[in-house]
């Protein structure tokens, strides 16, 4: 990767005897969303909070579009748009009022300043409630008003802790639409528990637990480790089970098949494939050649929360030492 827009090096973070975030390196470079997962107290809201200087680290850099954020922390914050955990912002203000005030605190005047504060809120969808105080809105549109101050200055680079927190579906859908849309001239860290936002928005996807970074690589490498990835889903009517079964179990490239129960008369199977070898082929030409009538048959992708709760739990296992 040439020139990151995001380059963290080594990052260590201690409160006290407690180590929240052990040596994390990564780079984002501009185009790439980089979903930051991890279970709650993995560190991931620490770690974001050192790359935007809300937190000294411990040990280890970070820089932001070259600026050291230790060394030349306000060239590097004046290149960052940050939506933290909990959207703080004044309850007695209305958006118009807040998103007015952080655009005077970011220089702006006049109708330099209007038009930001205008586009801003109507890139998130705010004038219904502009005039309102934030404290009487609900937690979906108090997610937007942080969302709207954090794109205000239209920053290269965008750090968001849990961006559609809050938010019903439809509202899910257009601040993920205009995560895509920025992420062509930006560099984007989602922090995120939502598994299906990973494979929605972000191009990259990172998991810490217990403060170590356990993988780093696209949504497609991290489905391909689901023991669902290539697997197949087989609805057969008239056959018998067993056989079917057995036939099934003899192809090379498959590890084993599991039988569901039967609905509606039909046979339901999983076939599960060897190191996720694709096998669609081979079971597709054996219904075929064996004359069964198939009423279903497609291929699974993988299931991102169980590769989520292998990696993170077989992590906490080895860390207590019950894993040899």
């Amino acid at each position: 990767m040439t020139n990151p827009m995001i380059e963290v090096k080594q990052l260590r973070k201690e409160f006290g005897p407690f180590l929240a975030v052990d040596d994390i390196s990564f780079s984002v470079a501009q185009g790439e969303v980089l979903g930051f997962l991890g279970p709650n107290g993995a560190g991931k809201s620490t770690t974001m909070k050192m790359i935007t200087g809300f937190l000294a680290p411990s040990a280890g850099t970070a820089a932001v579009c070259g600026q050291d954020i230790v060394e030349n922390p306000i060239a590097a914050k004046a290149k960052i748009g940050y939506l933290p955990e909990g959207a703080p912002a004044y309850g007695d203000m209305t958006p118009w009022q807040f998103l007015r005030f952080i655009a005077e605190l970011r220089g702006y005047r006049g109708s330099e300043l209007a038009r930001r504060v205008g586009e801003a809120a109507e890139k998130v969808n705010l004038q219904s409630v502009l005039h309102k105080t934030i404290d009487t809105l609900s937690k979906g549109f108090k997610r937007r008003v942080g969302l709207a101050q954090a794109i205000l200055h239209d920053p290269p680079v965008l750090i968001l802790d849990e961006p559609t927190d809050g938010l019903d579906p439809n509202q899910k859908h257009e601040v993920r639409e205009l995560i895509k849309a920025m992420s062509r001239e930006k560099a984007i860290v989602i922090s995120t528990h939502i598994l299906e936002e990973v494979q929605a928005v972000c191009t990259r996807a990172v998991i810490i637990a217990q403060g170590k970074l356990l993988f780093d690589g696209t949504p497609e490498k991290l489905l391909a480790q689901s023991a669902t990835h290539n697997a197949v889903s087989l609805m057969l009517s008239g056959a018998n089970a067993d056989e079917v079964e057995r036939q099934l179990r003899d192809i090379d490239a498959v590890a084993k098949v599991a039988r569901q129960a039967q609905v509606d008369g039909r046979l339901r199977f999983t076939v599960f494939p060897r190191n996720g070898t694709p096998i669609i082929h081979q079971v597709s030409e054996l219904a075929r050649t064996r004359g069964w009538s198939v009423d279903g048959l497609h291929v699974e992708s993988g299931r991102l929360d169980d590769v989520f709760r292998h990696i993170t739990t077989e992590s906490s296992e080895l860390a207590r030492g019950t894993l040899s």
